[in-house]
């Protein structure tokens, strides 16, 4: 009874601000005055939105890569560091926490303009001619996504890498396993469980992001949360509720998904224990 009443103000906090505002969401997607699923039934048909659908989950997909990659050496670093090395590590990996998504994006705009810091450092160097268009391209929204989504993909690898008993590795050293067979047959399957919280957790929040690709992407680049703002601003309120509902049924059905893979979903609840 008492952790009941000690979680019930954090409870009534979210029914109150989360899940009827929610509620309310699902309800306008099925019509303000009568219910139906045509806004829903329409989707199907409708080019405008299967091209921003795909277009959300491409570009989620390519920026789970990129920090996937960019991330695990990071990650490994960090653990593998001491001293000073390792807070130093450790603060550029937490430096974007500490500034607004807004500001950074803005950073990103400054640097990839046609006038920007990059083009002006290749006219300089001699390597272009002519200014190259980096900015308002799917591949600005996706560099600028990754910088952001970074510490989200290293720290839970991190902190699976911690947990990996040092003496495996020395011993499959003295086994006769070079150090790429003792990392690629111990330390990077004794990983997977910070690999699959990092790639879930960036891949749910790169499908919602709206500022970044907002500020940085093209006009053809454009997102379901893109969408829904647009919908919003036109005071279409049942479409961009029903958009709203399909981003979040889209994210609930990929945590399901994910943790029901064989070996992934065990993997990913013993790292978030």
């Amino acid at each position: 009874m008492i952790p009941l009443l000690l979680a019930a103000p954090l409870l009534l906090y979210m029914l109150v601000f989360y899940a009827l505002p929610v509620l309310a969401m699902l309800l306008k997607g099925f019509g303000e005055q009568h219910w139906t699923l045509a806004h829903y039934a329409s989707l199907a048909d409708d080019p405008v939105f299967l091209k921003t659908f795909w277009n959300t989950l491409s570009t989620a997909a390519l920026v789970t890569l990129g920090t996937l990659l960019l991330g695990y050496p990071v990650a490994l670093a960090l653990v593998r560091t001491r001293g000073v090395t390792a807070a130093i590590i450790l603060v550029v990996i937490l430096l974007p926490f500490w500034t607004s998504v807004l500001v950074r994006s803005y950073a990103w705009m400054v640097l990839m303009g046609r006038h920007g810091l990059i083009n002006e450092a290749l006219l300089a160097a001699g390597l272009i001619e002519r200014p190259l268009r980096i900015l308002n391209t799917s591949l600005a929204t996706v560099i600028a996504m990754i910088h952001i989504l970074l510490p989200y993909m290293i720290l839970p690898i991190a902190n699976a890498l911690r947990q990996i008993d040092p003496s495996l590795a020395r011993a499959a050293s003295g086994l006769g396993a070079s150090p790429f067979q003792a990392f690629r047959q111990v330390v990077l399957p004794l990983s997977v469980p910070g690999v699959a919280a990092g790639v879930l957790l960036v891949f749910v929040l790169s499908l919602g992001f709206y500022i970044t690709p907002a500020m940085v992407g093209g006009p053809r680049d454009i997102t379901l949360s893109m969408l829904i703002a647009q919908q919003v601003d036109q005071l279409n309120w049942a479409y961009a509720a029903c958009l709203s509902t399909v981003l979040l049924a889209t994210s609930l059905a990929l945590i399901a998904a994910f943790q029901r893979l064989p070996g992934i979903g065990n993997a990913f609840r013993m790292n978030t224990r």
